[in-house]
């Protein structure tokens, strides 16, 4: 079974991932991630097959899913190639603006050195390209302890920080 990095720690998948243009007859067990599109077609059908995960293509808004965002559990967030950095907004703005609480998953062409970053705007599990020494990428979450900036993890900059 693939291994990901989730919640600091080392992971079992657990999930199949659904074509893009996957149907609900392509639905064969509950723990499937659909694709946006299929959930907001199909909205009930797939609550009623018990399905709770999501995964978006980094051009797809979810602005769309917030009515449903309480009925998942798991939100992934398609990388296609690791220049594209639509999918860190993607991640803060379902943290910030639509106060999603599950399981945020970068899946795809994630690279161990976007790691920290994607933990800073939100995602708490990262399922990495093929080959990645996950032990060592593990590892590479405390590479930096403070940062300049706020984040979603942290929501004061350095200097405010300090004052205190």
């Amino acid at each position: 079974m693939p291994k990901l990095v989730k919640d600091n720690a080392l992971a079992d998948c657990g999930r199949a991932f659904l074509a893009k243009d996957a149907t609900l007859d392509s639905i064969t067990r509950s723990n499937d991630v659909v694709p946006l599109s299929l959930w907001l077609e199909h909205l009930d059908q797939c609550k009623a097959r018990g399905i709770d995960a999501v995964w978006v293509d980094s051009d797809e808004l979810t602005e769309p899913l917030a009515p449903s965002l309480e009925e998942l559990s798991l939100v992934a967030i398609h990388f296609p190639t690791f220049m594209d950095g639509r999918g860190f907004s993607t991640g803060r703005i379902l943290r910030e603006r639509l106060g999603f609480t599950g399981e945020i998953r970068a899946f795809g062409n994630v690279i161990q050195d976007q790691m920290h970053y994607l933990l800073r705007c939100g995602f708490n599990a990262f399922a990495l390209r093929e080959g990645t020494d996950l032990e060592s990428a593990l590892i590479s979450l405390q590479d930096f302890t403070e940062h300049y900036q706020a984040a979603v993890v942290q929501d004061k900059p350095l200097f405010l920080r300090r004052s205190a």
